[in-house]
């Protein structure tokens, strides 16, 4: 039986389009080197033939949101969870799918005017994603360690108080479900990434990281909705009935 090493890039990658990422993650673009056997490009790349081979044949691992028992962590390391979420999803999954589109050249004449839409859209997508990722971290995230701070003593509440006059975790659940859906766009051109078999393995590997992406972002989303927003209306809550007691008290 033919060893790892001795396959070809194309062969392997068309077995699982996750080893494309894994390959990418150690500087190598499977469409550049199709042809090549694992071998070949390790030793021209300079790149620990086993240390490759073992990140290969790992098993991805999913995150499944009842695993990470969130609801039981205080509301911090929530925060602190979706923050780390944010800088993957920016740093390294956007970048990767990205770089797949932007260098996607002649494919299949099916998905020659995808190719081109898809360079056009996707950049919007990811500029409006960052956008969001910021505003929600510099006020949704900022607001609950405000009221995290007031409830431990930590400030004295009177910017707080103004504050909560202007916003209220409901209005940002709101605005938060007005996100959900980011990308029915890139889902509805893709035809909900689903691509014939005659389809190059560009265009395959492609449409399998935009399909996995949106699931860890629905994902993502769903703990913001379940877990996060809930416990920082409890916070709010609990924050307002302290300036009740404050107020009866004056």
């Amino acid at each position: 039986m033919q060893g790892i090493q001795e396959r070809t890039i194309n062969d392997l990658v068309a077995e699982n389009h996750v080893r494309a990422s894994v390959l990418y993650y150690f500087g190598v673009n499977f469409y550049d080197n199709e042809e090549r056997t694992l071998k070949e490009v390790c030793t021209s790349c300079g790149l620990n033939i086993k240390t490759v081979i073992k990140s290969l044949e790992a098993e991805p691992k999913k995150t499944d949101v009842n695993e990470l028992r969130l609801m039981a962590y205080p509301i911090d390391l929530v925060v602190e969870y979706l923050k780390h979420s944010h800088s993957v999803f920016v740093k390294k999954r956007l970048a990767y799918i990205a770089q797949l589109i932007d260098s996607l050249g002649v494919v299949n004449y099916r998905y020659q005017s995808l190719a081109h839409d898809l360079k056009t859209v996707f950049p919007l997508f990811v500029e409006d994603f960052i956008h969001h990722i910021h505003e929600e971290e510099d006020s949704l995230f900022v607001y609950i360690q405000q009221l995290r701070d007031f409830l431990s003593g930590e400030n004295h509440g009177t910017k707080l108080f103004y504050t909560m006059e202007k916003l209220s975790i409901h209005e940002f659940a709101v605005d938060h479900e007005e996100h959900e859906h980011e990308m029915d766009g890139i889902r509805k051109i893709t035809n909900n990434y689903t691509y014939c078999e005659e389809a190059d393995l560009h265009i395959k590997v492609l449409y399998e990281e935009l399909k996995s992406f949106e699931e860890d972002l629905l994902l993502h989303a769903k703990i913001e909705d379940d877990i996060l927003l809930p416990k920082a209306l409890q916070l709010e809550k609990l924050v307002k009935l302290r300036f009740y007691d404050i107020i009866k008290q004056n």
